[in-house]
Formats: C-alpha cells, sequence, structure tokens
C-alpha cells in the first residue's frame, strides 16, 4: 500500500510530518488531492494541549481546498472529477434536532475534522461527497483555503442578523474578528474593532476597518456610545473568548441590541441579568459555520472581503511542524498561515 504525507500531533507539544497509508474513499466519499490547508487557531490550541476537545493522536486540518480524484456519481452538488473544491469540515448526523432544523452545526454528535476525528493536512484525503463545494473558476489554492475561517466570521454575523446602517462591535482583531470586520462593511455596516494590541488594531485601520478602539489605553465603553451617538452597538461580536470581554459585551450593546459569542472562554463568565432584562439583548451563541462556504467564496472572489490581506506567509508541508511551533511562541508575528501542497 502507497503512503503519503500528513502532520500529526502525537500529543501535546509533539508534531511532526508523518507518513501514513493512501485513504480509501468509503460509499459516499470523495478522494481529494489537497493543494492547500490553512493553519488555525485552533490547531495551535491543540499543539499547545489546551483543546479541550481534541483526542490525540490527531492529523490536523480542517482548512482544505484541493482537486477531485473520484466521487460518486450522484453527489448532491454535481461535483465531478476533477473539480476544484473546499471541504466544509463539520460532520453532522443529519437526525437529530438541530440538523432537522438546519442548523447542523449544532449537531448533538458533531465531529470536526483534526479535532475529533482525522484531519486534512495531507497529500490526499477522503470527505463526504456532499459536503464538498465547488471553487470558482479564477480563484487561487490560497484564497480558496481562507474560506474556512471567513464563514466563521459569516455566521456569527448572521447569527446577529446584521442590516446595513447599523454599527457592529466586534471584540478581538485576530483572523476572525478581522474577517467580521471586513463582513460587516462589505453588508454596508459600520465595523468598531476593539483588541488590546495596537499592532493588530493598526493593521485593521490598513484593512480599511472604519472604527478601532484599544480597550486597553481607552475608555471603550464611552468611546463606542461616542461613536454611535450614544446608543451603543447593535450588534456585538465576541471574539476573543476573554471572560472580561465577554461582560464588556452587555455595556457595549444598544437597548434591544443583540450578542453573539464566537470565542471560547476557558471558564464561565458571570454577566448581569437586570442587564440583560432592562435593554432586553438577544444572547445568541455562533458556533463554526453552516452553509456558509458558498458566500464566503463570493465574497473572496468578488473582493468584498480580501483574505490575502490577513495572509502572513505561505509554507510547505514538511515546513509546517517548525512552522507551528514558532507560532505557538510567537503568536503576534502570524495572522494566517496556509500550507501549499503545490
Amino acid at each position: 500500500m502507497s503512503e503519503i504525507n500528513a502532520i500529526r500531533f502525537a500529543e501535546p507539544w509533539q508534531v511532526s510530518c508523518v507518513k501514513i497509508p493512501m485513504p480509501e474513499p468509503k460509499p459516499g466519499e470523495a478522494l481529494i488531492k489537497i493543494m492547500a490547508a490553512g493553519i488555525c487557531g485552533s490547531d495551535i490550541g491543540a499543539f499547545r494541549g489546551t483543546n479541550g476537545l481534541v483526542s490525540y493522536p490527531r492529523v490536523i486540518g480542517h482548512e482544505l481546498a484541493g482537486v477531485v480524484v473520484s466521487i460518486p456519481e450522484n453527489n448532491k452538488n454535481g461535483i465531478k472529477v476533477g473539480d476544484r473544491v473546499v471541504v466544509d469540515p463539520y460532520l453532522y448526523c443529519g437526525h437529530c434536532y438541530p440538523c432537522s432544523i438546519g442548523r447542523t452545526n449544532c449537531c448533538d454528535d458533531l465531529h470536526v475534522l483534526g479535532v475529533h476525528v482525522e484531519g486534512g493536512m495531507a497529500e490526499y484525503f477522503c470527505h463526504p461527497a456532499d459536503m464538498l463545494v465547488k471553487i470558482p473558476d479564477g480563484m487561487s489554492w490560497v484564497q480558496a483555503a481562507m474560506a474556512e475561517p471567513l464563514t466563521i466570521s459569516l455566521h456569527g454575523i448572521h447569527r446577529g442578523g446584521l442590516k446595513a446602517g447599523e454599527y457592529c462591535a466586534i471584540i478581538g482583531a485576530g483572523p476572525i474578528g478581522l474577517a467580521a470586520a471586513m463582513v460587516a462593511q462589505a453588508y454596508g455596516a459600520h465595523a468598531i474593532l476593539l483588541d488590546l494590541v495596537q499592532e493588530r488594531l493598526d493593521f485593521a485601520k490598513s484593512l480599511g476597518v472604519e472604527y478601532t478602539i484599544n480597550s486597553g489605553k481607552e475608555d471603550a465603553n464611552a468611546r463606542v456610545h461616542e461613536i454611535t451617538g450614544g446608543e451603543g452597538a447593535q450588534q456585538v461580536m465576541e471574539c476573543s473568548g476573554a471572560n472580561p470581554a465577554i461582560r464588556s459585551t452587555l455595556d457595549l450593546v444598544s437597548h434591544a441590541g443583540r450578542i453573539t459569542f464566537t470565542g471560547w472562554p476557558k471558564k464561565e463568565t458571570s454577566l448581569p441579568t437586570d442587564t440583560i432584562t432592562r435593554k432586553e439583548i438577544d444572547l445568541r451563541g455562533a458556533r463554526t459555520s453552516a452553509g456558509e462556504f458558498p458566500e464566503a467564496l463570493e465574497l473572496i472572489a468578488t473582493k468584498k472581503v480580501d483574505m490575502l490581506k490577513l495572509l502572513t506567509k505561505t509554507v510547505k508541508l514538511e515546513e509546517v511542524p517548525e512552522t507551528i511551533i514558532d507560532i505557538e511562541k510567537n503568536p503576534g508575528s502570524y495572522m494566517k498561515v496556509v500550507v501549499t501542497m503545490e
């Protein structure tokens, strides 16, 4: 049996490029030659051993784009051999209550690639044929691999029902928060991006983000209310997972506003329910994504959201172990890294 190269965490702090058997598609699966794969913040959490959902040993990788080598003819998206696709990495059961109402990302038995099951940071990968989305003509492999993080940002914006003309305060200027700010502005809304790191806010300004606030140096609540004419933001999207930031969302949001929680906190946050009642705030979780890939690819293709601006660098598969070690040590030096197999 032939072997391929893949990136595996044997256990926390142990990353290497290893040989694994060439995968063979099960019924209903496609075989994909992976051309690009993104390194995600959750991969760094898995490397550190701080992502409690990850089991080891584990081949990582869930931000995947590639060429279809084989596929069942009756797949729902009409994808054929030779098509360029992205992988929807959130495997759902299809019959629990969330799945029955189209909220497949909330499946009672959700399995995420590279977390609960083997990921696709490898030369070849097998995946359910119905969970592939065709890439628009002319899109680069690197752009395609950045569609998955954009779906996370889109899902948070969608969960908050953001409309043109509204103010959206986004906490956390990492890749998800930055992309969310670009999405908000593509929707005709006003983005207000908050972070503690001035360099990230300066970067956000270079991307054209309308308002930035250094919440470590400014009174963020006062500044948001100043920007919004005293009302507060109609939507607040929390992308950092920091407990103080989660608490602050209730101050930043307008009366009758919406809060979406995208960040994953390590411990629970105490929230004043009297404020929730007084302002009649909608609190909404926002986990992964569900059906957002076509829109993400369209936004990237039209440059309404230019994900390439978030790209720090590309690396080859054999360079991934040293790159992950360096990202863990120097997270401030990286925004988005994509592995290319060309």
